[in-house]
């Protein structure tokens, strides 16, 4: 509170208002008009998040109703690019699961502007923050994931083809929210799942814009890392990884290979395989076992128990594991169930009847729709010329670099794109980032070195390269000037 003030409202970058004399009360509340009227909505403003260090950008976050009859609302938190935000883009990020959170995951665990602090109480910056390149929005997809809830039961079984169409609604009514970006450049980017949420929603405004003969939305380009794809080539992919990386033994990995027809393979178990093939698959995954993190095989890994008590005792959680904190994520879980960074969010309105969770065991997905192949709908997406990329953190055994880097070049192929930079490393630092290729100045395939499955939480420096180089519209440097010998 100012000091000499009775009360006092933060009004943003507006600074504070104090209500002693009616005047300023006046001038105060046309600030507060003003502020929403510009594109910005003063009633989503997140003035500090505690523990919060102090930054030079806006922050907002709240809801948008989808569904008002149902009652379905999605949970979104927005961040400003860190300068010159009003010349810079907006880049979506989804997580995937399905049913994972992406304010949880993206926002605050991989390429938001803050991470937890090892008590679970407080934020430290990330100093690698997408939002370095771009306006960054997050949103909690579908109904159910984290904050985003609905007032129907039914509404908790859902699928593809429903999430893309939230995300739509949602999008149409969040620029009614931030009008001024409704002619900015748009970057639809996401990991995992989102392998299929980003492209089916791509498909969706496309439509959109096909039949519109008013607003369009401007997408510019499609980022997807460690992205599910289709299962016949990811699901292999990851035996494969295990035989490779040395997990499983030659025996296995033989059995694995002569055993079992991916080509019909399912997600919902027993995965329409046969006997022989699902007893090689459950042997290969006994002896890789469950101390070791299928998203980054390379990393040690958190013990629960331990990371709990220590958050409760007020102890930092800290475990650092080739220069990464293994256990943010139960940092992170803890500081979004305190109610005061609940009510700095605008987050939990209805007082949900349970604790947030990054992934949700409350949806009924559906098993059909991991089956499907998303290359036809990047097909059209290259087609409407847009650019695709697609990205692969190289230590990760859920969705490897193997199957995706293959669906790539046969996507390349069923398009008829020729090679336009050829399979070779790119650079950051000075040091190889990772390798990459591109086909027909459209598609491009990238590894990145050193990487998880989720890309920017382990290789943080080499993700936001990627990243400022996609929204720019830049290739990955494949060359670097400093010499490696005398």
């Amino acid at each position: 509170m100012d000091e000499g003030c009775g009360s006092c409202v933060t009004v943003g970058i507006m600074g504070r208002c104090c209500f002693g004399v009616v005047s300023i009360a006046v001038l105060c509340f046309a600030a507060l008009v003003s502020y929403g009227a510009e594109g910005y909505p003063a009633e989503d403003l997140v003035v500090e998040l505690p523990g919060q260090p102090k930054v030079g950008f806006k922050q907002f976050a709240g809801y948008i109703d989808v569904d008002v009859k149902n009652g379905r609302s999605l949970f979104y938190y927005f961040v400003e690019a860190e300068k010159n935000p009003e010349k810079k883009p907006l880049a979506l990020w989804l997580n995937g699961g399905p049913g994972c959170s992406s304010v949880g995951g993206g926002a605050f665990t991989e390429l938001g502007p803050f991470f937890p602090t090892g008590d679970g109480r407080a934020l430290r910056r990330n100093s690698m923050s997408w939002n370095r390149a771009s306006n960054i929005l997050f949103v909690e997809s579908p109904a159910g994931v984290g904050w985003s809830y609905s007032e129907t039961a039914s509404d908790y079984t859902t699928g593809d083809a429903k999430t893309a169409n939230d995300m739509y609604i949602f999008l149409l009514k969040w620029y009614e929210k931030f009008p001024e970006f409704k002619s900015r450049e748009l970057f639809l980017t996401g990991e995992s799942y989102a392998g299929h949420y980003i492209p089916q929603l791509a498909e969706v405004l496309l439509d959109h814009n096909a039949r519109s003969t008013g607003f369009k939305f401007n997408i510019k380009g499609v980022a997807i890392g460690n992205p599910l794809l289709r299962l016949n080539r990811d699901i292999p992919a990851t035996y494969e990884f295990f035989w490779s990386h040395g997990m499983i033994s030659d025996e296995i990995g033989l059995k694995i290979m002569n055993e079992c027809q991916f080509d019909d393979y399912t997600f919902a178990n027993p995965h329409n395989v046969t006997d022989s093939c699902n007893e090689a698959l459950t042997q290969a995954n006994i002896i890789v076992g469950s101390f070791i993190d299928n998203y980054d095989v390379i990393l040690d890994i958190c013990y629960p128990s331990i990371v709990e008590q220590e958050l409760r005792l007020r102890k930092l959680a800290t475990k650092i594991s080739v220069g990464v904190d293994v256990c943010m994520s139960y940092e992170r879980s803890y500081y979004f169930n305190l109610p005061e960074v609940q009510k700095a969010l605008h987050a939990n309105r209805t007082n949900l009847p349970y604790a947030w969770s990054m992934c949700t065991g409350g949806l009924e997905y559906s098993d059909t729709d991991a089956n499907m192949d998303m290359l036809p709908i990047l097909k059209k997406i290259i087609k409407n010329h847009i650019p695709v990329w697609v990205f692969s953190g190289d230590e990760d055994s859920v969705v490897p670099l193997l199957g995706s880097r293959t669906l790539v070049r046969e996507l390349a192929h069923d398009l008829n794109l020729k090679i336009t930079v050829p399979y070779g490393a790119w650079f950051h630092r000075s040091q190889v980032g990772g390798w990459v290729t591109e086909y027909g100045n459209l598609l491009t395939f990238a590894t990145v070195r050193g990487a998880a499955h989720m890309v920017p939480y382990s290789q943080p420096s080499r993700a936001l390269h990627l990243f400022s180089s996609f929204v720019r519209g830049r290739r990955l440097p494949n060359s670097t000037r400093i010499p490696t010998e005398d």
